[in-house]
């Protein structure tokens, strides 16, 4: 089991969401509101305090834990629906998940899901 996370541009969200749907296997996905920005090599340089304080851009963090067998399919498909080709696209990584379950409370006499 893999768990994917990737931080990119807020407008990609629905098309990247729309191809994520469509993937067989797909486990569903948790989305947050983050704020970050690059490297400071790719910045320009900075003269007002300003422009230090407000160097942040508004980001989608998104976060899978998929089957091994869908996994590397969710990564690619990521990088693929994500990228525009500019600084500031996003990141993707996928790191290993030893155990994983759902929680949820089941009624008595329902069946299992």
């Amino acid at each position: 089991m893999k768990e994917i996370k990737a931080v990119i541009r807020p407008n990609k969200l629905p098309a990247l969401r729309d191809a994520l749907i469509a993937m067989p296997g797909f486990p569903g996905m948790t989305v947050s509101k983050v704020e970050g920005c690059s490297a400071p090599s790719r910045h320009v340089t900075r003269h007002r305090i300003k422009d230090e304080l407000t160097d942040y851009t508004p980001k989608v963090r998104i976060e899978i834990v998929a089957p091994d067998e869908v996994a590397e399919d969710i990564f690619r498909r990521i990088t693929e629906v994500a990228q525009t080709g500019h600084y500031g696209d996003g990141l993707v990584w996928m790191t290993e998940v030893k155990q994983a379950a759902f929680i949820f409370k089941t009624t008595p006499g329902a069946p299992d899901l």
